[in-house]
């Protein structure tokens, strides 16, 4: 219950706490200086971006590395319009992201007559791009539209969530306003579904589970039915860290010959928590990708399933579909005996099919795991990312995302490096981002030595955007565009306080690593490449 006196600001603050709220990600300003009258009060730990663009980011990493939402807030018109592009990647990602921004008073609305950040239809715009985009235009509306967002969060596809609040409406009493705390869960698993899934796998003999970042939670009851079955695993970038070098595991993507082969050949494919997107499925634009024929496909979202043809659709949490799969008595079924063979020479051909350059960019990705075991590697769009999306292993699940799938917004990285390692403090986490990328987020930096980050920003410095250079050669386009003059890194570093170091040899990464690491604070170190 919110004390005496309340303004609507002050509630705002007491139910996200309610709500499990422990950080926010903003900048604020004169449209949203009511919202945080009660911040310095409470339990909430705020964190200062340099650009609204880095709050929504930092809200996207600190949501996945987490599993809670991540919050942002953000001042009316450019802020949010700022915020947008970070939007657009966490719908792309199922990502659970509450955006909260203030708006013109509501007698000004849609009244075009120039008031500061002004915009014509705020929140029709926000509909665009968020799930759902609500006002807020009294007190008693607030906690309907917070436990509204969270019931979301929890109950189905996660996504971008936009609150806005009219100035006028942000000072007015809120005495009495009380958190409405929901226990929305996704559907439970359908019984005839799971019965008719189970006859299914129990009459195959070359089973193919296809994991997607929505069952990155789920490894254990993936890890049984996968030995039960005999089934090898492929997984998305998203899914990556599932079932670390175990032999059914294939950490490849279906863009690759072997991939789609070996879907080929498996006379019933699980699909969980993958949407089929082409930047996973169709990576090089060939048209290569055959949705299987025999699909038995579980996503939390309905309309995710209604979107691609399938022979049975289980709408639920991955894990929960998967343990009522292990637990049907209709699923009889002995290991086919060739599930680790077929993984292990789906695994050699694809790692053979990427070009010599990518097989040494995955390696410079492998050494970042083994130097630091159990760490969190948050990508940019950057070369290394590419060739690692392609085939890598990570060693945990949810530990390796980037940007370079999806919507594919550049100079993701850094902010949302921050955000993870705000989220799991005590968890090693590196950003992996291109000398093109970082440009776009760097004064970030200032953010994580503000927030005591100990992110580690590895910057692969090819001097300029290479993969668009190569795109470009490959279809007989001279290069234009291509190669913006990247600064020196580590003197950028050095003033703002940040301690950096340039590597021309890779086999010095391991121990420059280890020793970033041993700092405890955020830390550069420039890898320059031909």
């Amino acid at each position: 219950m919110t004390a005496i006196g309340t303004t609507v600001g002050e509630a705002l603050i007491s139910l996200l706490e309610a709500h499990g709220v422990d950080i926010v990600f903003g900048i604020p300003g004169v449209h949203t200086v009511e919202l945080y009258r009660g911040l310095a009060r409470s339990k909430i730990r705020h964190v200062t971006p340099r650009h609204e663009q880095g709050a929504g980011f930092m809200a996207d990493g600190y949501a996945r590395a987490s599993g809670k939402p991540g919050v942002a807030f953000v001042i009316t018109g450019p802020g949010l319009t700022n915020t947008i592009t970070a939007m657009g990647q966490a719908r792309a990602d199922s990502v659970p992201m509450l955006v909260i921004s203030g708006v013109n008073a509501t007698p000004t609305l849609g009244k075009g007559l120039g008031h500061l950040h002004e915009l014509p239809d705020q929140r029709g715009m926000m509909e665009k791009v968020a799930l759902v985009s609500r006002r807020v235009t009294e007190a008693g509306e607030l906690p309907d539209a917070l436990a509204q967002a969270f019931a979301l969060f929890s109950s189905s596809r996660p996504g971008p969530v936009h609150i806005e609040i009219p100035t006028d409406i942000m000072v007015k009493p809120a005495n009495g306003v009380a958190a409405l705390l929901t226990n929305a869960a996704p559907p439970a698993p359908d019984g005839v579904a799971i019965a008719i899934a189970a006859e299914l796998i129990a009459a195959s003999r070359r089973p193919l589970i296809l994991a997607g970042g929505g069952a990155k939670r789920a490894e254990a009851p993936l890890q049984r039915l996968a030995e039960k079955l005999g089934a090898p695993v492929v997984q998305t970038t998203n899914a990556r860290g599932l079932l670390h070098r175990h032999p059914l595991c294939v950490p490849a993507s279906p863009s690759l010959k072997a991939v789609r082969a070996l879907m080929a050949e498996a006379d019933l494919v699980i699909a969980a928590g993958t949407e089929f997107g082409p930047t996973d499925y169709d990576g090089y634009g060939d048209g290569g990708f055959v949705l299987p024929s025999n699909l038995i496909r579980i996503d939390i979202g309905a309309d995710q399933l209604a979107r691609r043809p399938v022979t049975v659709a289980i709408q639920a949490d991955c894990a929960e579909a998967i343990e009522a799969l292990l637990a049907s008595t209709g699923l009889a079924h002995l290991a086919a005996s060739d599930g680790q063979s077929r993984a292990a020479v789906a695994r050699k051909a694809a790692f053979a099919e990427l070009s010599p350059a990518y097989a040494t960019q995955v390696h410079a990705v492998e050494m970042i795991r083994d130097a630091l075991p159990g760490a969190i590697i948050v990508g940019d769009s950057t070369q290394p990312v590419y060739a690692a999306n392609l085939y890598y292993d990570h060693d945990r699940p949810g530990g390796w995302f980037n940007a370079a799938t999806g919507f594919g917004a550049l100079g993701y990285g850094p902010p949302a490096a921050i955000g993870a390692a705000l989220a799991m403090p005590g968890v090693p986490v590196v950003c992996l981002t291109g000398d093109g990328g970082f440009q776009f987020t760097l004064p970030e930096l200032g953010a994580a030595l503000d927030a005591a980050a100990p992110v580690i920003f590895l910057v692969w410095n090819n001097r300029g955007y290479r993969e668009i250079e190569t795109s470009m050669l490959d279809v007989g386009v001279e290069p234009v565009g291509v190669s913006p003059a990247p600064p020196d890194f580590c003197k950028l570093a050095e003033a703002y306080g940040i301690g950096a170091e340039r590597l021309v040899d890779i086999d010095a990464l391991p121990q420059a690593l280890k020793h970033a690491r041993a700092t405890g604070l955020p830390r550069v170190i420039e890898i320059t490449v031909d």
